[in-house]
């Protein structure tokens, strides 16, 4: 399948073509994009810490926290691709500035709710279910609309560099708001973790509001009935350009059960802290932060050395591989400052696999198509997580929180999947030459 379907299906309209290239990495609006994002995540780990360990002190229930996981990844897997169709079709600033001033406004309305001291522990509980069904959907417009606009904020050769930068904008924030969470949430509680969030998702929308995006769309029909048949026709070519690419999809498919197997790994994070390692929410904190070190360590490694062939095809393997062994040997430490060694080992192999996988696919469709097919590897790549999380909190609860067998079935399992996908010779060939394609 080649770009030259597409024009036979649909008329392209430029919008903001008018700008140049830009000549270096660290221009304006990749600048104001990449700080806006640090900032906002640095508020929504504090807030995804806030939510875990109220909940584990509130109910106890393992399986109630992985419900709350659970919702906050459902709605990129169920749409997906509705919203990366849509980032594609309209403006991807204005989808990424209103995303976020939604998320903030949600985060400062659960955090008066929590400051009401007649809210009872249900309410409160029901509250948390909203708001994470919220950024979840949230989240399933916003993510595309960024993967698909960083390719045409930075010249074509630093756009693996772009997401090295991306992804260390994520992982820092994790190493600051989960370190320094961790002991915040010990003194002040949740609610001001939740403040810190709502607070941090305005200024980003303030940040992005200033960006200019180029972007290809389509003509929007006059006639609501065309519109909508245009629209599900976008949407389902790209499906089916994924879906065609057998190497993509089944690399996606070994991605998705990663994803699976690996969502016990952090629901149960919180129980491994206090019952294996006798600690509390801020070595929580601390661990959550090392993985975020490694991955950073990882993501600069990434964007420094730029892999290709068979040596990328090769390592990606390995490096997933390993960081699922470590990740299964886990739960037999029960030394604070070893656990912490293996989890910064695991994030720093999981951040070069992970930078070097999304620059392959982002330069391996044209900027029309861009946003759809990132929807779809987001829907594709994570379609397993939610059950995972799910799974993860049930198994919890099945076992009297086995968390060291737990850690070790999981581990075991992702090197399977690996073997028996990743080894394929499609898979191989897509891991060396798609960004070639």
């Amino acid at each position: 399948m080649n770009m030259s379907e597409v024009t036979s299906e649909q008329t392209p309209r430029v919008e903001d073509l008018s700008r140049q290239t830009p000549s270096r990495l660290m221009n304006k609006d990749f600048f104001l994009l990449w700080q806006g994002q640090l900032v906002s995540q640095i508020g929504s780990q504090a807030f995804l810490l806030g939510m875990m360990y109220w909940t584990m002190e509130a109910t106890g229930s393992g399986s109630l926290m992985g419900v709350l996981m659970m919702l906050t990844v459902l709605p990129a897997v169920l749409l997906g691709p509705l919203g990366g169709t849509l980032a594609d079709r309209y403006s991807r600033k204005f989808i990424i500035v209103i995303c976020d001033v939604l998320s903030g406004i949600a985060m400062l309305a659960l955090t008066g709710l929590f400051l009401l001291e007649s809210a009872s522990t249900e309410l409160l509980i029901a509250c948390l279910v909203l708001v994470a069904t919220c950024v979840g959907i949230v989240q399933a417009f916003f993510r595309p609309a960024i993967l698909a606009a960083i390719p045409d904020l930075v010249p074509p050769p630093k756009i693996s560099t772009a997401n090295s930068l991306n992804q260390f904008s994520y992982q820092f924030s994790s190493v600051l708001g989960q370190g320094t969470g961790g002991v915040v949430y010990s003194f002040l509680g949740a609610p001001l973790l939740f403040l810190i969030d709502g607070a941090t998702f305005l200024f980003s929308a303030l940040s992005e509001s200033f960006i200019q995006i180029p972007q290809e769309s389509t003509e929007k029909s006059l006639n609501t009935r065309e519109a909508l048949k245009s629209f599900h026709k976008d949407m389902m070519y790209g499906l089916r350009y994924v879906w065609t690419w057998i190497g993509m999809r089944d690399f996606l498919l070994m991605v998705g059960l990663v994803h699976f197997f690996a969502m016990p790994f952090i629901v149960l994070m919180p129980f491994y802290v206090e019952m294996s390692l006798s600690e509390g929410a801020d070595w929580y904190g601390f661990l959550m932060a090392g993985f975020s070190g490694g991955s950073v360590a990882g993501y600069v490694f990434a964007g420094a050395f730029s892999l290709a062939g068979q040596m990328r095809s090769r390592l990606s393997l390995i490096l997933l591989s390993v960081a699922s062994i470590l990740y299964g040997l886990l739960g037999l430490v029960s030394e604070p400052y070893v656990a912490l060694l293996v989890v910064f080992l695991s994030g720093a192999m999981l951040g070069i696999f992970n930078v070097n996988m999304m620059t392959i696919i982002q330069t391996s469709v044209s900027s029309e198509l861009r946003g759809r097919v990132m929807g779809l590897v987001m829907t594709i790549a994570n379609a397993a997580s939610p059950l995972g999380m799910l799974a993860g909190g049930v198994a919890a609860d099945l076992t009297g929180k086995n968390v060291p067998l737990i850690y070790a079935v999981c581990g075991g399992a992702i090197v399977v999947s690996v073997i028996l996908l990743g080894t394929r010779r499609p898979v191989l060939d897509f891991l060396a030459n798609a960004g070639n394609r």
